[in-house]
């Protein structure tokens, strides 16, 4: 048997079409090329959240039916895979399964690969996303909620009737904007949901491309939201990731209306832009009032914590890293030499 260095090697061996997608961020989905490219030594992992790549890797023979690793490798300080993570992970599958694994598992074979240290296991609700997400793209049947969350968002139930609306449900709709008027039943009903089913709704939109008219409609709704005397921080924060999937010309407005102003600029939305819609802070005076408004908040820990976890996304490196250099404002200055200072010490 020939030997096997990488996951991509093991994948394209098995005989099996497979898709690989970072589950750290927003769930996105790596070019087969890329994770080669990362597997070695390359090119830096796309999406890195706290120093780690949180991979889903899906594979399905011809029946369709997809096998699923949820898997967390940790990344060096160029953001490259440990490669001796990667190559214990595969000696683990290998015990387990040999190099065909295109076959159905016994429960001894489960067990022995799931006892490893590099498995791990998604929320709850970015499972329920991704579930709907690999089912859409497969033609695979949806949950029994669908049709049910389908109704409901017609508003023909009552907006107010919403107990019985499962989550997956929602993730299917969202899943499946594309089919169905699904588009246009979530844009009208945006405007009505109470809190409950529009938080589980923006939380899937988190994850899903958004066409030009939804986006519009949840930045209209965020910049009315943040208009009003006494602005709902959380909304406000639930909104700005929703339109993480939006067209930059039409999040990136919202975004800066938001860090114009200290009061909106709250850590819970400031922790949203972050984690979410990072790539809107490719533009360096976008990222630096982004700084600014986290030093302002006065919890240098997650000054720290955010900074360096952005500086380790390749497409912001170069962005934040000369902002250590230059004399930005002397808040940010501050926040940036205790940054550096903390940084030495440990």
């Amino acid at each position: 048997m020939e030997l096997i260095h990488t996951l991509t090697e093991l994948l394209e061996n098995s005989g099996c079409q497979y898709k690989i997608f970072d589950l750290g961020r927003r769930i996105k989905t790596i070019e087969n090329k890329t994770f080669s490219r990362v597997e070695k030594g390359q090119q830096p992992y796309p999406y890195p959240l706290q120093r780690k790549a949180h991979l889903a890797i899906a594979y399905w023979n011809e029946e369709q039916q997809p096998w699923i690793w949820f898997l967390k490798f940790e990344l060096d300080e160029r953001g490259l895979f440990k490669q001796a993570e990667v190559g214990n992970f595969l000696k683990y599958v290998l015990e387990a399964m040999g190099s065909r694994i295109n076959q159905e598992m016994s429960e001894e074979q489960q067990e022995k690969l799931s006892n490893n240290p590099y498995t791990f296991k998604p929320s709850e609700d970015k499972m329920a996303v991704f579930n709907s997400q690999i089912r859409a793209e497969l033609n695979l049947a949806c949950s029994q909620y669908y049709e049910h969350a389908q109704h409901y968002f017609t508003g023909d139930l009552g907006w107010d009737n919403w107990q019985t609306v499962g989550l997956q449900g929602i993730t299917d709709l969202c899943a499946r904007l594309g089919q169905s008027q699904n588009n246009v039943l979530v844009r009208k009903a945006l405007r009505h949901l109470p809190n409950e089913p529009l938080y589980a709704l923006l939380g899937a939109l988190e994850h899903t491309d958004l066409s030009e008219k939804l986006a519009q409609t949840i930045a209209e709704i965020t910049t009315q939201k943040i208009s009003e005397d006494q602005p709902d921080l959380f909304l406000i924060s639930a909104l700005c990731r929703a339109l993480s999937g939006a067209d930059r010309s039409i999040s990136l407005p919202v975004i800066n209306a938001i860090l114009a102003s200290p009061r909106l600029s709250h850590q819970e939305v400031l922790i949203g832009v972050a984690g979410r819609a990072w790539h809107l802070l490719s533009e360096p005076k976008v990222a630096e009032l982004f700084l600014l408004r986290l030093a302002q908040s006065g919890n240098q820990n997650l000054f720290n914590q955010l900074f360096s976890d952005l500086v380790m996304l390749p497409e912001l490196r170069l962005v934040l890293l000369p902002l250590l250099h230059s004399n930005p404002s002397e808040e940010l200055t501050n926040a940036l030499l205790l940054l550096q200072q903390s940084t030495r010490a440990s």
